[in-house]
């Protein structure tokens, strides 16, 4: 199931009667999680929900496990609790088969957003040459649930515009919650600053105020709500930048100047008479007070209609839309580059396995090392036309076996005019030896030691020496099949003492050509 699931998944297929109580999901069956809380010290571990069987009718039923431990049971549609509340689980639906196991995780929000990065891609639209840019981005996100893809795109599209609004209606903001602050303390010193003025109005009742005094609390007024602006305008430039930017300079530059000019007003003032003196400073400080105020609320209304009417420049051309057709995984793509990648592993494999088992690649080999080198002998395409393969007994893998002699059927083939020259070479090499026997033999089957005994003979036979070929292969041996004869009665059967050999010797029908089978195969060839 881990291999073919998902194919068995997307095509559909209904679960097979012997795979009843399997933990298997099969193709149809499914699960709808609406609620999955955890407490954070459950986060990223894996809850096990497998179907339990329920009644015809009634709400599917299931049990929620964490590794081996069994934490209770559900019904599909209703909110259940696990571990004294640490755990809710809200199964919308729940179509499977009794058995069938569920994996449930409540991520991590970092592993979350991993996740989501890794599916998101975004990248801008259109944009001509180098360093032009249109602005437009265009977001797409991969994954297989299209209900999924559609809302989290959304979601992400909408995030992006509120916080770019939320960004643009910052400052104005700020600004407001400073004013909303200061509001209520202006208020409570506008209404002490009413109070001493009535206070001492009815306590001097014969002080008025001339044209110099209303002129004074005038220039007061102008000042001081021009002060208070400054105040204003450098608690916001404090959030922004330090006292050593330019702009904070400046205005602090303002403010000198504004100090000064009522320096200069509060000097002119103190050359009045006292009574009126005290006057203009009760009076100032109510109308001051009171323009203060009111410049404030005309502040705070402003900055409400500017945060409400704050409109981002980020704006959503297209909702999310998910496309019919799968983006991923790219077949064509896959099936090229796994062809490209499969022969690349073949040829390093061949090119790995002949570094690995180097062979005897030449002649020259081993004279270098001074072994004598008789004779070379060619592949013959006419010697393919006499093997066929056939089954020994007591192997799993078929043979190859001569079903004629080369050098009776094709006496001019290279092979055979090889096989001359190494006649010629050992009969150079045999006038000191103590008998004329040859032992020939392989590393390993199927090299063509038969091949070369047979025809060599047959070649030895035709120059009018007298040859008997004996096949010594208690296992698979067949030189029998090259003449067309059985392998019974032969070398085994001299060794086991059943018969002699002269009794056991065979004819062909190449002249001074004789050869002793192998016999019946014994069952323990390796004590022949």
């Amino acid at each position: 199931m881990p291999l073919v699931g998902d194919f068995i998944q997307r095509r559909g297929i209904q679960r097979p009667g012997f795979m009843q109580e399997s933990p298997y999901v099969w193709g149809g069956e499914d699960i709808n999680v609406s609620r999955l809380e955890v407490h954070d010290s459950y986060r990223g571990q894996p809850f096990t929900l497998q179907a339990e069987p329920s009644s015809p009718g009634q709400p599917a039923e299931y049990s929620l496990w964490l590794e081996d431990e069994r934490l209770g049971t559900g019904q599909a549609g209703q909110q259940n609790q696990f571990l004294q509340g640490d755990v809710i689980v809200n199964v919308a639906e729940l179509e499977a088969a009794p058995g069938a196991e569920f994996t449930l995780t409540k991520l991590t929000r970092p592993e979350t957003i991993k996740n989501l990065k890794a599916r998101l891609t975004v990248a801008e639209v259109g944009g001509g040459g180098r360093g032009s840019s249109t602005g437009m981005l265009r977001l797409t996100l991969s994954g297989e649930n299209r209900e999924e893809i559609r809302r989290s795109l959304d979601a992400v599209t909408q995030t992006f515009l509120t916080q770019n609004v939320e960004r643009q209606s910052a400052q104005a903001e700020q600004s407001l919650a400073f004013l909303e602050e200061q509001a209520p303390e202006i208020r409570s010193e506008l209404d002490e600053a009413e109070n001493r003025l009535n206070q001492y109005r009815s306590e001097s009742q014969n002080v008025g105020l001339d044209s110099e005094a209303e002129a004074a609390i005038n220039r007061y007024i102008e000042l001081e709500s021009r002060l208070s602006e400054l105040e204003f305008q450098e608690a916001e430039l404090a959030e922004r930048f330090t006292p050593s930017h330019p702009s904070y300079q400046a205005l602090l530059r303002q403010k000198r100047f504004v100090q000064n000019d009522l320096d200069e007003l509060d000097s002119r003032v103190s050359e009045l008479p006292a009574a009126q003196q005290e006057i203009i400073r009760r009076t100032r400080d109510v109308e001051v007070t009171q323009a203060i105020y009111v410049n404030v609320l005309n502040k705070m209304q402003e900055l409400q209609m500017t945060k409400a009417g704050t409109v981002g420049n980020v704006r959503i051309i297209d909702d999310a839309l998910v496309g019919s057709a799968a983006i991923e995984p790219k077949k064509p793509l896959i099936v090229v580059l796994a062809t490209l990648l499969g022969g690349m592993l073949a040829v390093g494999g061949v090119l790995l396995v002949g570094l690995l088992r180097r062979g005897v690649e030449g002649p020259e080999q081993l004279e270098q090392i001074g072994l004598p080198v008789y004779a070379s002998v060619p592949l013959s395409t006419t010697q393919q036309q006499l093997v066929r393969k056939i089954k020994i007994k007591g192997s799993k893998k078929a043979h190859e076996v001569n079903t004629g002699v080369l050098a009776h059927h094709e006496p001019a083939d290279l092979a055979i005019e090889a096989l001359r020259g190494l006649r010629t070479s050992l009969h150079f090499a045999m006038m000191e030896a103590k008998n004329r026997s040859i032992m020939i033999t392989g590393s390993s089957p199927d090299i063509g030691k038969s091949f070369i005994t047979i025809n060599l003979g047959a070649v030895c036979a035709n120059a009018g020496q007298k040859v008997l070929v004996i096949d010594a292969d208690m296992r698979k041996g067949h030189i029998h099949t090259a003449f067309n004869g059985k392998s019974e009665n032969g070398l085994s059967d001299v060794l086991s003492g059943r018969s002699t050999w002269q009794a056991q010797l065979r004819t062909t029908p190449i002249e001074n050509f004789s050869y002793l089978a192998r016999g019946l195969a014994p069952p323990t060839p390796q004590s022949c």
